[in-house]
Parts: structure tokens; C-alpha cells; sequence
């Protein structure tokens, strides 16, 4: 990663913002415990746009469903898209999530599709990590 003030093809660096530090502003959550656990073998995290809409416990779901198996549900997913697409650095996902007070109203409802992506990229140390994230995150 370049240093502030060193130069590039396009001019002197004028500001890093690390992938720690995105982590500790929390506009990415580390969620590589449970992803190892899913298969990866590298650090992964979610954007918090994914966290929010994916896997953050919404009002009235207590009893239903829990962040821990929405964020197992998530990184599962991820990690059986990327094994399926590993000749590239990115390949976007298909998760369906139900919403269950709507769907307690309409049986017939189907579930939203929502389709996030999942991206390998270089650390802080240029080593493999991946980013689930929307395409507006990227």
C-alpha cells in the first residue's frame, strides 16, 4: 500500500484509509471468525450497508431468527459463490431474505433477492482478503 507523499503514476499519495481502520470506524465488519468456519481461509468483511440489510436482527424477528445464523447464512453463501468462481477477483452473489412480519400477512409473499458481491482484493500487507459488499459499497 502506497505511503502518503510518495509517488505514483498518477502523483504523490495524498491519503491511505487502511482496511483496519475501516474496520475500527465500523464501515466494515470482520466477520473472519465465522467465515473460516464457512471454509475461507482468508480474513473477510462485510460492508456495514451488508451487516444492515442482511444480517443486523430487525425489529420483531427475536424468537425467529438470530445474527449469528443470518451472518452464517451470508458467508456460507459467499464462500460457495467464490469456490464456483475462482478464476476471477469478484463474482456476485444471490441471497434471499424473508421478511418475516410481511410474510406472517401473506403467506405467497417471496422472499427479496438481494445481490451482494463478494471481492478478493490486497490487505494492508498487499495479502488475499475478501469484501462482501453492495455494488454501491465498491
Amino acid at each position: 500500500m502506497p505511503e502518503p507523499g510518495k509517488d505514483t503514476a498518477f502523483g504523490p499519495v495524498i491519503f491511505v484509509y487502511t482496511r483496519a481502520q475501516a474496520i475500527e470506524d465500523g464501515i466494515l465488519v470482520d466477520v473472519s471468525d465465522t467465515a473460516r468456519e464457512a471454509g475461507f481461509r482468508i480474513p473477510v468483511a462485510v460492508t456495514r450497508a451488508v451487516w444492515d440489510r442482511l444480517v443486523a436482527l430487525p425489529e420483531g424477528y427475536q424468537g425467529f431468527q438470530d445474527e449469528r445464523g443470518r451472518l452464517w447464512d451470508v458467508v456460507w453463501m459467499a464462500h460457495y459463490y467464490a469456490r464456483r468462481a475462482s478464476d476471477r477477483d469478484r463474482v456476485t452473489m444471490s441471497v434471499l431474505v424473508r421478511d418475516i412480519r410481511k410474510d406472517l400477512r401473506d403467506s405467497n409473499r417471496p422472499p427479496r433477492r438481494h445481490c451482494p458481491i463478494v471481492a478478493i482484493g490486497a490487505g494492508e500487507q498487499d495479502e488475499p482478503v475478501v469484501t462482501i459488499m453492495f455494488p454501491e459499497d465498491d
